[in-house]
């Protein structure tokens, strides 16, 4: 069966709401803008001198990128794909917490939402479901003094627009699957862990950042392979994720990788 929310039209965002909801005196955001489409939200923000706090979201994005330079694609309306600029005022050595705690707070928003179960996957992936289909992807770029966040994550896309292994809150089943709220709850979640982040000074520890990664990380305790950006792979079991946000595995850790969670036999 079709679930409903399939076949719903898929209305635009306005960005007026969105900006009185979220925009606030000593709050994170500073600005939002949603446009009809563009080629990739992060590269948008990290060529503009935006203020820190500045969100881009797009209706439809054709050139968007993931991490090791992978396409993402989604149709227009279906989905969120946005960006959030930054300029962290703790020391760089931090910064790599930054899509750990966007994961988390995405974790949280969609799962309090929407209702269904959502996990990690180290580094940067949104797992939905009991069979742990990837909904999401986290992608953090550096330029100068800023670090530009972006996102993009399946709400209303149907099971037949989704490439294989790929799931969303629609295709899921899951019982709300509204763009605008599901922004703004995500939004409001990356502003919290941030302000607590920033007020550690970054101390993922300190601010409960790494407690609640290691809480949703469906890659710790499973047996995985992981395949470095020289070509190389390595296989061993991840059991830890360590002050600097890498993981370990066995008794070596990794700050990149593409992750593969091996099944059993």
């Amino acid at each position: 069966m079709t679930h409903p929310y399939a076949e719903l039209d898929r209305p635009p965002l306005s960005p007026r709401p969105l900006r009185a909801a979220l925009i606030r005196p000593g709050g994170l955001w500073t600005a939002l803008d949603v446009v009809a489409a563009t080629g990739s939200t992060n590269a948008d923000l990290m060529d503009l001198d935006a203020p820190t706090g500045t969100v881009l979201v797009a209706e439809l994005q054709v050139a968007g990128r993931g991490r090791l330079d992978r396409a993402w694609n989604s149709p227009a309306r279906a989905g969120l794909t946005f960006s959030m600029l930054l300029r962290p005022t703790v020391d760089r050595l931090h910064w790599s917490w930054l899509p750990l705690l966007a994961g988390v707070a995405l974790a949280d928003a969609v799962s309090g939402y929407a209702d269904v179960p959502a996990r990690l996957k180290w580094p940067n992936d949104l797992l939905l479901g009991e069979d742990r289909q990837k909904a999401a992807g986290i992608l953090a770029q550096v330029s100068g003094d800023a670090v530009v966040i972006g996102i993009g994550l399946n709400v209303a896309t149907r099971q037949a627009e989704l490439p294989p292994g790929a799931t969303s809150l629609a295709a899921i089943g899951a019982t709300r699957a509204d763009r605008d709220p599901l922004l703004r709850a995500i939004l409001r979640g990356i502003e919290a862990r941030y302000l607590g982040w920033i007020e550690a000074d970054g101390d993922a520890e300190a601010s409960g950042l790494r407690a609640a990664y290691r809480d949703r990380c469906d890659t710790l305790d499973r047996d995985v392979e992981i395949t470095l950006p020289d070509g190389g792979s390595y296989r061993g079991v991840a059991y830890d994720i360590d002050a600097a946000g890498r993981l370990v595995v066995d008794e070596r850790t990794f700050a990149v990788g593409d992750v593969t969670h091996v099944r059993p036999g």
